[in-house]
């Protein structure tokens, strides 16, 4: 009597959820453990299968919503490996008492670090944003750089939590002081945290910043090297400044210029001939006129 035999309801799940649920249960088996996935997909929860395996007897729930997300964004090929590192991340911090996703936990926690680009293995694995070609600000939690997936797992878009991050960063003042650079007079600014070129965004709570912006050199996060442009003797300031940055070795051996909100590299190449140190400068246009009408 088939024909009283109700069909079986088709999934109603997008099959790129069924799809990254296949690859979860695939690294969480490779991992030595029974899966459980929750009804509304917004988790799987681990189970050792003995006392002393990955997880011994007890369960770890692991959220998925911003791993979906993340998926989302990404191509297919490169599904196998966030799943891989999303579930193995997962199982290393399963003792921490942070839990990322949790927006009211990590709120107060947000902070930015600035990094040079060249300094992130993989900038798709991290939340940030470019203050120019040459650095970064990355988004971190608990000090630690937070990842696509948890970022995905609040209900706000990275750049807000970006900006709440500096938001907390702005409460935590520099140290300013006069300094000489090779007799170029500095103001050098400090930070307790990793975060100094996030405090260019108010550099004038802390020095009066002309109408054409300054100087900044970043010999390492914590620091800022801070010179006005207020008159054609920046163009000493820029040679003085160079030569420091090159010889710190720190975040970035350049020296930039911070005008209405943009970080701006000021080409400046150091060339030895027969023991003779010249800068050869290629100031960016914008920069190049300001250095023009402070000639005249």
């Amino acid at each position: 009597m088939s024909w009283f035999r109700r069909e079986r309801e088709p999934s109603r799940r997008p099959v790129e959820d069924v799809d990254l649920d296949s690859l979860l249960a695939l690294v969480a088996e490779s991992l030595g453990y029974f899966f459980e996935f929750a009804r509304d997909g917004a988790s799987v929860t681990l189970r050792g299968d003995r006392e002393d395996g990955p997880g011994g007897s007890g369960a770890l729930i692991v959220k998925l919503t911003g791993l979906r997300r993340e998926a989302g964004r990404r191509a297919r090929e490169d599904w196998p490996k966030l799943v891989s590192e999303h579930l193995a991340h997962a199982v290393a911090t399963a003792g921490d008492w942070l839990d990322v996703c949790d927006i009211e936990q990590a709120r107060p926690l947000m902070r930015t670090r600035v990094e040079a680009v060249d300094d992130v293995a993989d900038l798709t694995r991290v939340v940030g944003r470019h203050l120019n070609a040459d650095l970064v600000e990355l988004l971190t939690v608990g000090g630690r750089v937070v990842r696509p997936e948890e970022a995905g797992c609040w209900p706000m878009a990275a750049g807000q939590a970006l900006d709440l991050a500096a938001g907390n960063v702005r409460g935590e003042r520099l140290r300013a002081e006069s300094i000489g650079v090779s007799g170029t007079s500095v103001t050098r600014l400090t930070a307790e945290s990793p975060s100094a070129a996030t405090h260019l965004r108010w550099l004038d709570d802390y020095l009066a910043v002309p109408d054409d912006g300054a100087l900044v050199v970043l010999p390492d996060p914590y620091t800022l090297l801070v010179h006005p442009v207020d008159g054609i003797g920046v163009v000493r300031a820029i040679e003085r400044l160079r030569v420091h940055a090159a010889r710190t070795d720190g975040l970035s051996p350049q020296v930039y210029w911070w005008h209405e909100g943009r970080l701006t590299l000021i080409k400046a190449e150091i060339v030895t001939r027969q023991g003779q140190i010249r800068l050869v400068v290629a100031p960016p246009p914008a920069f190049a006129q300001v250095l023009a009408r402070l000639a005249v």
